[in-house]
C-alpha cells in the first residue's frame, strides 16, 4: 500500500519534471540560450545564437487589416474598451440615433417612433440613481476640459478614477460637481507633470479660480494624493514653443532652472514664473531678442515677476561660476 509521503514524493517529482519540461520549451536547443517570439515574422529566435527553432507560427491576431483608426473601427467586430471616463465604464448597451434598420433602409414613421421611445428609456436605465446621473455630468465635465486642453487620454482616465474616490468616500456634499471635476483634472495633470497652469484650468472651467483651488486643496488632502509641488522644467517646452525659441535657448534655460534649485531660488517661488524669467534670461545668454513684454504675453505671466525671478537666476549662475572659479584656482 503507497503511504501519503510516498504519494507526496511521486506528485513532486511530476511537478519537477513538468516544469523542467517547460523550461526546456524555452531554451534553445543549440547553445541553451532564452528563446523569443518575433510576431511579425511568426518565428520564434534564439536571442543569443540567433537560431530559428520555429517559423510560419499561427497568427492569432485579425484576418483583416487597417491602415487608419477609422477603418479599424470599422472592420473591428469587438466593442469599445471598458474606460473609467464613463459612468458604466461602458459596459452598458446604446442604441444608435441613426433611423436606419440592418440594410441601411429607411425606417417607417411607426418604427422610428418606437426607436425613440426604446432610447428614451435606455438612458433612463443607464442613469437610475442621483450618483449616476452625478457621475455622468462630471465624466463629460472632465472629458470636455481635457479635450479643450489638450490633455491625454491617460491623464483624463486618472481624473475620473480621482472623482470616483472623492465620491465614494462621500467629498461631494456642499461642493458643487464642475469645482470637484476641474480639481480632479488638474490632480491627474499634476501627476503626469503636464504643462497645463492654473490660468489654463480656470479658462476652460465653469466655477472661477478660488473655488476650484479651494476643491483641489480638499481632495489632495482627503485623498491623501501627495502630489508634490510642480517642477518649474515642465513648463518650458511650452513657454519656449510659444516664443519660438531655439533649441540652444531651451538648453540654456534649463541649465539656468537647474542652477536655480540647486541655489534654492524656487523655494517660495510660482514655478510658472520662474520658467518665463528663465526663457527671458536664456534669451539674453545667446543673444535672441526677447523683451519682457514678448516673454510677458506669451506665458501669461506680469513683466515684474519676470524681471525679479531673472535676477534671482542670473545671481544664482554668477555665484556658481565663482565658486567654480574659486575652486580651481585653490587646487593649482
Amino acid at each position: 500500500m503507497t503511504t501519503l509521503s510516498t504519494y507526496d514524493a511521486h506528485a513532486h517529482e511530476r511537478d519537477t519534471d513538468e516544469e523542467e519540461a517547460v523550461a526546456d520549451d524555452h531554451r534553445c536547443p543549440d547553445c541553451g540560450g532564452s528563446l523569443t517570439s518575433d510576431a511579425s515574422r511568426g518565428e520564434t529566435v534564439c536571442g543569443d545564437c540567433g537560431l530559428v527553432v520555429e517559423e510560419d507560427e499561427i497568427d492569432h491576431g485579425p484576418e483583416w487589416r487597417a491602415f487608419d483608426s477609422a477603418e479599424r473601427d470599422r472592420k473591428s467586430r469587438v466593442g469599445a474598451p471598458t474606460t473609467k471616463m464613463m459612468h458604466d465604464e461602458g459596459l452598458s448597451t446604446n442604441i444608435g440615433w441613426q433611423d436606419k434598420d440592418a440594410n441601411g433602409n429607411a425606417l417607417s414613421a411607426s418604427q422610428r417612433e418606437k426607436m425613440q421611445r426604446l432610447r428614451t428609456w435606455n438612458e433612463r436605465f443607464r442613469t437610475r440613481d442621483h450618483s449616476e446621473r452625478n457621475l455622468k455630468q462630471a465624466l463629460g465635465e472632465i472629458d470636455r476640459m481635457g479635450s479643450a486642453l489638450g490633455v491625454p487620454e491617460s491623464a483624463r482616465e486618472t481624473a475620473s478614477v480621482v472623482y470616483r474616490r472623492a465620491l465614494d468616500d462621500g467629498l461631494l456634499p456642499g461642493r458643487s460637481i464642475e469645482g470637484i471635476a476641474t480639481a480632479s483634472l488638474y490632480a491627474a495633470i499634476r501627476q503626469a507633470n503636464l504643462p497645463q497652469t492654473i490660468d489654463d484650468m480656470v479658462l476652460v472651467s465653469r466655477v472661477d479660480e478660488q473655488k476650484f483651488t479651494r476643491a483641489y486643496r480638499y481632495i489632495n488632502r482627503e485623498l491623501a494624493l501627495e502630489i508634490g509641488p510642480p517642477d518649474p522644467t515642465d513648463y518650458l517646452t511650452k513657454f519656449a514653443s510659444a516664443v519660438d525659441a531655439s533649441d540652444e535657448l531651451m538648453r540654456r534655460a534649463r541649465e539656468l532652472l537647474e542652477t536655480g534649485k540647486a541655489a534654492n531660488v524656487h523655494s517660495g517661488k510660482s514655478p510658472v514664473g520662474l520658467a518665463a524669467a528663465a526663457i527671458y534670461a536664456a534669451g539674453l545668454l545667446v543673444n535672441e531678442e526677447l523683451t519682457q513684454e514678448t516673454v510677458s504675453e506669451a506665458t501669461d505671466v506680469s513683466t515684474v515677476t519676470i524681471r525679479d525671478r531673472y535676477r534671482e537666476l542670473l545671481e544664482a549662475e554668477s555665484a556658481r561660476d565663482t565658486s567654480a572659479t574659486s575652486g580651481s584656482n585653490a587646487s593649482a
